[in-house]
């Protein structure tokens, strides 16, 4: 499901791009070094998380087929390097984060059915949930939650692409829409205790994620 989310994601990128004068190969690399250090700091993260259990089971490190993806750190690891290479290619930064914006969450909603098929990600059990195999129980499909308030995201970003705005400004409605789709879900998935008030380590990260997204709109309004 990665491996079709970046392919479609990269072609509809490159597709967008073009009205700019942005070559398709541009795109691709751009898109690769996004990915590649995307999900090694989504891997990393996750392990620093759950290090109790990784240090007792080294070989799971490198297990992804097992699930283990955190969506803060890849988005960390994928802003880094995408951003270094728009810097390093000389390439108009604030664009190219309103072009990446929607297809970030295209992809994301994408890749969240193959955690669905997979079984991680999971949520609370639940009666009238779907019945999962690897946890014996019926739980709520929070994963679908996941895929469904990504997809909404996708279009909203898309819509707001075609009405005036300043640059930058698509790519701080991601940081909302993310942040506020993660932070709600949380509350019904069950691979996460709360740390503070009731609220999980991810739900703090939102927030924090939704801050972001504060700062960024003060700065690109100056």
């Amino acid at each position: 499901m990665i491996a079709l989310a970046v392919i479609l994601c990269a072609w509809l990128l490159s597709r967008d791009a073009k009205v700019y004068k942005i070559p398709a190969d541009t795109i691709y690399d751009l898109m690769f070094w996004t990915v590649a250090w995307g999900i090694l700091g989504a891997r990393i993260f996750y392990i620093g998380l759950t290090w109790n259990y990784f240090s007792k089971n080294l070989l799971e490190m490198i297990m992804l087929q097992h699930g283990g993806l955190a969506w803060q750190g890849g988005f960390i690891g994928g802003a880094l390097a995408g951003t270094w290479f728009v810097i390093n290619k000389k390439l108009p930064l604030r664009l190219l984060l309103d072009l990446v914006a929607p297809y970030i969450a295209l992809g994301q909603s994408i890749g969240r059915v193959g955690c669905f098929f997979n079984g991680c990600c999971y949520g609370k059990p639940v009666s009238w949930g779907i019945y999962f195999p690897v946890h014996e129980a019926r739980l709520h499909p929070t994963q679908l939650y996941e895929t469904g308030g990504l997809l909404v995201a996708f279009f909203i970003l898309k819509y707001a692409q075609t009405k005036p705005h300043r640059l930058g400004m698509i790519f701080v409605l991601y940081l909302w829409l993310g942040a506020i789709e993660r932070f709600t879900v949380e509350f019904f998935r069950a691979d996460h205790d709360g740390v503070w008030l009731g609220l999980s380590l991810f739900q703090y990260i939102s927030l924090a994620i939704f801050a972001v997204g504060l700062v960024l709109l003060r700065r690109f309004r100056q």
